[in-house]
């Protein structure tokens, strides 16, 4: 999938096609990424093998974001974890009413490593009007909860809600009719079609943000409601979505650096014992183990 989006990429910025549709008529549009794949790194002690395969992922998202083309996601029924990450930053997304999408890497273990830290916070920046400029902690404690619990969308409508789709994407009732809608919004937007810009000036709470949510961790594990590893991913995540060492109220953080940290995060936690349990359990039950 990776070399098929990169080909596609490709030929938008070669001027070869004016948009491109990401979609297609099968079971679910992505029921998340490879883990078989991750375990097998994981297995072998091949962690620049991981890094260089998180990536090339967060690369190919940015590339999404950053087409001189519009790109059309059409997301329905599963759009989990990695599938979240495909969709987030094209330019629109046309998705069927049925929908169920989440960041579900917590129950194997893992945070989102492909970019979905920063796509979850800029949506929800963008569905509050809130640029990060003015006061993100209520939107920053918003994604903590919506990844640290694995929050799944039961339905397009719910999906804005939780941030996974913006206000302003389409929503279609008749499934058929999904990706002849997106071709048709590909064509409107590109006439002038002009890229979003990078963001280098997110304020992110910092170390005031990560406190606070440390302290809830550690309120949910002396209650019993998650285990010591629950409460390590919950502080790695809560570092990330922070802004990590760059947070802090009078600083700025860029796109990049929120990738760097999530890319780092993402291959620490696949390097603990617990996290490749919780994969084998997942690839084996198709349930998620709670260690």
């Amino acid at each position: 999938m990776i070399d098929m989006l990169s080909l596609a990429l490709d030929w938008l910025e070669a001027g070869k096609y004016r948009a491109l549709v990401l979609g297609h008529q099968g079971a679910n549009f992505c029921a998340g990424a490879n883990l078989a794949g991750i375990l097998n790194f994981c297995e072998n002690g091949d962690w620049e093998g991981l890094e260089r395969t998180v990536k090339i992922f967060q690369d190919l998202t940015q590339r999404i974001r950053f087409s001189p083309a519009p790109v059309v996601a059409a997301p329905f029924h599963l759009t989990l974890g990695g599938g979240f990450e495909f969709i987030a930053p094209a330019a629109h997304r046309v998705a069927s009413a049925e929908l169920y999408i989440g960041a579900v890497e917590v129950g194997v273990g893992l945070i989102p490593g492909a970019g979905g830290n920063l796509r979850l916070l800029l949506n929800l920046m963008d569905n509050a009007g809130n640029r990060g400029r003015l006061n993100v902690f209520p939107l920053v404690q918003k994604a903590f909860e919506t990844i640290g619990f694995a929050k799944v969308a039961t339905s397009a409508e719910e999906a804005k809600y939780l941030g996974y789709l913006l206000k302003s994407d389409t929503i279609v009732l008749n499934d058929d009719q999904r990706i002849y809608r997106a071709k048709q919004k590909a064509l409107e937007l590109q006439d002038g079609y002009q890229p979003p810009e990078y963001r280098k000036d997110l304020k992110l709470p910092g170390v005031g943000g990560r406190t606070a949510m440390t302290m809830a961790l550690k309120g949910f594990k002396a209650q019993g409601k998650i285990s010591d590893h629950d409460q390590k991913i919950g502080e790695k995540l809560a570092y990330v979505l922070t802004g990590g060492d760059r947070g802090g109220l009078t600083k700025t953080v860029d796109e990049q650096y929120l990738l760097d940290i999530e890319r780092e995060a993402f291959v620490s936690l696949a390097g603990e014992p617990l996290t490749q349990d919780r994969i084998r359990y997942m690839l084996k039950t198709g349930k998620p183990l709670r260690n």
